[in-house]
């Protein structure tokens, strides 16, 4: 079964539930009930990753998300430290992460491979291009399935290179980084190249703005009559179709912020394919 990692932002302004959680308390009361929904992985943040998002100081990442993870980590959850920081990720894991998810792929901080590397802990590779304060400077690609492949490649060989085995390494196409609209979609349906690869693949589309952007193409109006409003509701449930898509590629994992939804769309699925292995 696709393991869903509920998603966990001890941040201000993150762009779809920033500052609800920033809270160590909510943050811990969220997890919790994220858990309850059904996640089996929690994916705590103290960074905003959203498009034109400034970076944060080591420290205070550290001071938002650490008493979160120890926490959390003393109850059972399985927790993924979201962070492009190496300090960070170290502080993580000693406080009881299992999984370091860098959404830069070790990029931006040269130290983090090696610092994973000596943690033992998973790590995710994401498909990077560049910061989040520009990160469409580089969304243009001759072949994109195949730049994205190579790329991956590119990071997983660097993890190598720096000491982590091939089966603590998670990979991610990087949805809504680097990519503008349509190219997302290109993404998606390289899927399967990326699961070739033998990594295990986690992908995140949730809430996010090319979701958004297919909907209002549809011309439909909004549920307050608004012409090219589409809530967080209607995301979820798009969050959640493309969850059972990916899982029928042979994704690891999703990452996602209604995990309830995602976890009944997963449902289905499921018993849809029980059904066809029956007859």
């Amino acid at each position: 079964m696709v393991r869903i990692m509920g998603i966990v932002n001890v941040t201000p302004d993150s762009f779809s539930d920033g500052g609800r959680y920033l809270d160590a308390d909510a943050a811990i009361a969220h997890g919790r009930a994220l858990r309850a929904a059904g996640a089996d992985l929690l994916d705590i943040g103290g960074e905003s990753t959203r498009p034109g998002a400034q970076r944060v100081d080591p420290a205070l990442e550290q001071e938002r998300v650490v008493p979160v993870i120890a926490a959390l980590a003393a109850e059972g959850a399985v927790i993924s430290i979201d962070t492009m920081n190496a300090s960070t990720a170290v502080a993580a894991v000693t406080a009881g992460a299992r999984i370091v998810n860098d959404v830069s792929g070790g990029l931006a901080d040269p130290e983090m491979l090696p610092a994973v590397a000596a943690s033992g802990a998973d790590i995710v590779l994401q498909h990077w291009r560049g910061p989040s304060a520009d990160m469409y400077a580089q969304a243009s690609y001759a072949d994109l399935a195949r730049e994205l492949v190579a790329e991956l490649e590119a990071r997983v060989a660097a993890a190598a290179a720096a000491g982590i085995s091939p089966d603590r390494v998670i990979v991610d196409p990087g949805i809504g980084f680097g990519k503008r609209g349509a190219q997302n979609w290109q993404a998606l349906h390289a899927l399967d190249r990326v699961v070739a690869l033998g990594a295990r693949v986690l992908v995140g589309t949730s809430r996010k703005g090319f979701l958004a952007e297919a909907l209002r193409g549809e011309g439909l109006r909004g549920e307050a009559g608004v012409a090219g409003e589409v809530s967080t509701q209607r995301r979820d449930l798009a969050t959640a179709v493309t969850s059972v898509l990916a899982a029928q590629a042979g994704v690891w994992a999703v990452r996602v912020h209604d995990v309830a939804a995602t976890r009944d769309a997963l449902t289905v699925w499921r018993h849809w394919n029980d059904a066809e292995d029956a007859t």
